[in-house]
């Protein structure tokens, strides 16, 4: 930022240019924003996981995907359900902390 610069309705009392920090702010809001919306989405997957669990009947196969593969494998489906619900817990907590340090912003 130089001083006197061309956009004097942005000019502080020494005459540097105001706005680069609300612009650096804004990205990061931007982006704390994508962060909560992508978590929001993926909390709603996790409960759609666990009711689609907890319905189906005792002794029914569940298939569990490996980690950046296309392979699945058989589980347990308690184990499988549990899994899920602490993944669940884990994704409220982050979402959590992205609230509160929103609210400290402000």
């Amino acid at each position: 930022v130089l001083p006197g610069s061309a956009h004097g309705n942005n000019l502080d009392r020494e005459g540097w240019q105001l706005g680069v920090m609300e612009d650096t702010s804004d990205k990061i809001q931007d982006s704390e924003l994508a962060q909560k919306e992508k978590l929001n989405k993926q909390m709603k997957e996790q409960n759609v996981a666990i009711d689609e669990l907890s319905n189906l009947k005792k002794g029914r196969g569940v298939y569990k995907q490996q980690p950046n593969s296309n392979i699945f494998f058989s589980a347990d489906q308690t184990q499988t359900l549990s899994d899920c619900k602490c993944a669940l817990d884990e994704m409220k907590k982050e979402y959590q902390k992205l609230e509160n340090s929103e609210k400290m912003k402000k």
